[in-house]
């Protein structure tokens, strides 16, 4: 059958004007020639013709046009068969497969997840714009790695059934490393000063592991902000960055980057007024402005001025406050003045306040935990001090809390906090080290939100050398309605010293008790517990005289009835690695007549953690600890107070300080005692990019124990200073330290390195 060629289109032509031209005719059908996975159905679908539809030249343009837009195609024909209208096409390929060969930076299921965005991906289309597209994308990813000699060559293999697998050939190279950070125009300050507020550096000691020498646009940005702000702080009002130049050496090794600033001149600050609606009173607004008349300028206590108004303002519930400082400048006085306008809007108040996410927890969990409460003004500390106690509950993964206006009311707004729940059970089979006790084994089933309710469950094991402990424990936080929680604990635990710095004996204690926590404040709170405990002791022929005249006076197995009383402040902003605020806590325990043994050991810490800047805190601790028996019993041995080692004075063995005893061969052994004092200093800062699990610290410790038997080792504290770390590993808690003994005296056992894995209970 002959067939007349009306339109032979390619890609490169495929829109122009047909070459033949036809009488238009009235289609009686249409056939689709040439596909192998495209639908019939979908062809037809593009088609601006239909049949008995007439065909003329322009819409048989038209159908070509429709179809190459599909992107299905690269080839598509119109032929007439009598009055039957036939369309053959050429699919484009599939794409079937694809690899790398030499990727190394990135994550591969990162890159595939990015090329899928771009149209690259199995069983997609092949469209080779799209392919070279996603190349040029990928070379960029390597650019902002610093992968300047990245070479990216893509091959494309024909398959069978008209597919293709594509394979991206990455020869990464190495990054380029800064080599040079030139500041053009900057004359106040030194190069070293300036150059020492960037992130982006030259290679250094901690460059291998930051990134830092290695060039970003972001970093550099971030950077240059920083360098104005700076700027901005000292008074330099009309700082600018005038154009900044990133050049790369021929090998595309070696960066070179140029900044070109004007600094202006030095502003002094002549006024501050303040303007506006004020709904708190004026001369409190005026009590939180850090400008004052005849300062330097500085922006970040202008900014801090601002924002201290606003969240005066929120505190009462005005959620939507503008407070903007507008500045009046004399450039030839070099002063400026500020006017702050102060416009609170509407007061607001919560109309509600919605919990989401929280698939396990009760919802009454979450809210009981909330001090933003429906019904009330809107208070922006409460807010936050509720984000801060539902993340402290440790429940969660993400808390997150948003506060948006309610439709059509400018006086409302709702509460909407979302959580993340992540896994509360826990159990545990580990094995644990100290320098002290050697290998720790430990193991634990706890359910820190039993069945959602907020409630704890645990039991815990731990052995060691020197100890092994077993112990139940069960807490209600919310016992009452008012946030009194009860709990209670059974325990038995056993001690040999016979391995350690300590004189020598060995104890089985078992017991109970249960507790009480009553807060009395959002920081604030006072527990009170009550027990029972039932001890044995053993001694030996090498035990201290100390302890055999003990045992022999109260007898091997005593009974006791301690009663804990303790009051704790806690402003610390963070568990594990805080960087401000103080705790406190002080305790006394006090076993009551009726027992075999009536004693008392009272104790107080102090802790303040005091942020220096961005990246360093100083902590300073200290602790005193005093015991005493009364009655007709004296002090148990076995209540005494230790010092030395992780936790006291490091650098010195631990339990090592203190009254010391001598056996009949001249050994001696510590016996602890009845007063402790002991003071920490310490440097913290974090490792880039592990800040929230490992921190390092230099420290200065001071401590020593007191007591009325055996002879006392030293009559003034023992001093050390030394490194530590921290780091809370996948397989536990992990601190170690490298200490050194500053006045070491003769009888004190010193010990350089001591370290800690594992928790103990």
């Amino acid at each position: 059958m002959m067939k007349k060629s009306l339109l032979s289109i390619l890609i490169a032509g495929a829109f122009a004007t047909p070459a033949l031209a036809f009488e238009p005719f009235a289609v009686k059908d249409i056939r689709v020639e040439g596909i192998q996975r495209t639908e019939a159905g979908t062809v037809f679908g593009y088609l601006p013709v239909k049949v008995g539809e007439t065909l003329t030249d322009e819409k048989a343009a038209q159908s070509i046009k429709a179809l190459f837009a599909t992107g299905f195609f690269k080839d598509v024909r119109i032929e007439v068969e009598k009055d039957v209208m036939v369309v053959v096409v050429q699919e484009r390929p599939a794409i079937a497969t694809i690899n790398f060969v030499g990727l190394k930076e990135f994550d591969k299921d990162v890159i595939v997840k990015a090329l899928k965005e771009t149209g690259i991906a199995d069983g997609r289309i092949f469209d080779r714009a799209l392919l070279e597209k996603a190349e040029q994308e990928l070379k960029r990813q390597y650019l902002t790695r610093g992968k300047y000699a990245a070479n990216i060559t893509t091959t494309v293999t024909p398959l069978e059934r008209n597919r293709v697998g594509i394979n991206f050939n990455i020869e990464e190279g190495v990054a380029a490393k800064i080599k040079q950070i030139n500041l053009v125009g900057a004359k106040a300050f030194s190069e070293k000063e300036l150059l020492s507020q960037f992130d982006l550096t030259t290679p250094g000691l901690m460059t291998w592991y930051t990134k830092n020498d290695q060039y970003s646009r972001q970093k550099l940005s971030a950077d240059l902000e920083k360098l104005k702000s700076f700027y901005m702080n000292q008074g330099y009002l009309e700082f600018a960055v005038e154009s900044t130049q990133v050049s790369i050496s021929p090998d595309k090794q070696d960066v070179y980057i140029t900044i070109n600033v004007t600094e202006g001149e030095r502003f002094q600050v002549t006024s501050v007024k303040m303007a506006g609606d004020f709904s708190v009173p004026e001369e409190e607004l005026k009590k939180l402005v850090l400008v004052k008349p005849g300062d330097v300028f500085s922006r970040a206590k202008l900014n801090d001025t601002t924002k201290a108004i606003s969240d005066r303002l929120g505190k009462e519930g005005y959620a939507f406050a503008n407070v903007n400082a507008a500045p009046e400048i004399d450039k030839e006085k070099r002063k400026v003045a500020f006017t702050i306008f102060v416009d609170p809007g509407k007061r607001v108040y919560v109309r509600r306040v919605n919990v989401t996410g929280n698939t396990k927890t009760r919802d009454e969990v979450i809210r009981r935990e909330m001090r933003q409460m429906e019904g009330g003004w809107y208070d922006a500390d409460k807010v936050t001090a509720s984000k801060q106690r539902i993340d402290r509950l440790g429940y969660f993964g993400d808390v997150a809390i948003e506060t948006p206006a309610v439709p059509g009311t400018a006086d409302q707004l709702d509460v909407n906090v979302n959580v993340t729940e992540k896994p509360t059970g826990n159990l545990m089979l580990g094995i644990g080290t100290s320098s002290t006790d050697k290998i720790i084994l430990s193991g634990s089933i706890a359910q820190n939100n039993f069945m959602g309710s907020g409630n704890n469950v645990a039991i815990q094991v731990n052995s060691a050398r020197s100890y092994r402990t077993y112990v139940f424990s069960y807490t209600n936080p919310y016992f009452t309605q008012d946030g009194v929680s009860q709990g209670f604990d059974i325990y038995h635990r056993t001690v040999n010293t016979t391995s350690t710095a300590i004189a020598a004996y060995s104890s089985a204690s078992t017991g109970g008790a249960i507790r009480f926590g009553f807060p009395i404040g959002e920081k604030e709170s006072i527990g009170l517990g009550l027990g029972i405990d039932s001890t044995s002791i053993t001694t030996y022929d090498t035990s201290p005289q100390y302890y055999k005249d003990y045992v022999a006076k109260f007898g091997k197995s005593n009974l006791s009835v301690p009663v804990t009383l303790s009051w704790a402040s806690d402003g610390k902003d963070s568990y594990f690695f805080p960087t401000r605020g103080t705790f406190q806590k002080a305790a006394i325990e006090i076993a009551m007549p009726g027992g075999d043994l009536t004693y008392y050991r009272a104790s107080y810490q102090l802790q303040h953690f005091i942020p220096l800047n961005t990246k360093f805190t100083l902590m300073l601790n200290g602790e005193v600890g005093y015991a005493e028996g009364y009655g007709d019993s004296g002090l148990p041995f076995f209540k005494n107070f230790y010092a030395g080692g992780i936790g006291s004075v490091r650098g010195y063995k631990a339990s090592s300080l203190g009254p010391i005893t001598r056996d009949s061969n001249g050994t001696e052994y510590r016996i602890g005692g009845n007063r402790r004092v002991i003071g920490n200093a310490e440097l913290l800062w974090g490792l880039p990019g592990m800040e929230k699990s490992f921190r390092m610290g230099w420290f200065f410790d001071a401590g020593q124990v007191y007591g009325d038997n055996g002879n006392d080792s030293s009559s003034g504290l023992r001093y050390s200073t030394g490194v530590s770390a921290s780091w809370i590993s996948p397989i536990g808690p992990l601190k170690f330290s490298i200490g050194r003994p500053l006045n070491k005296q003769e009888s004190d056992k010193s010990e350089s390195f001591q370290f800690q894995m594992g928790t103990t209970f």
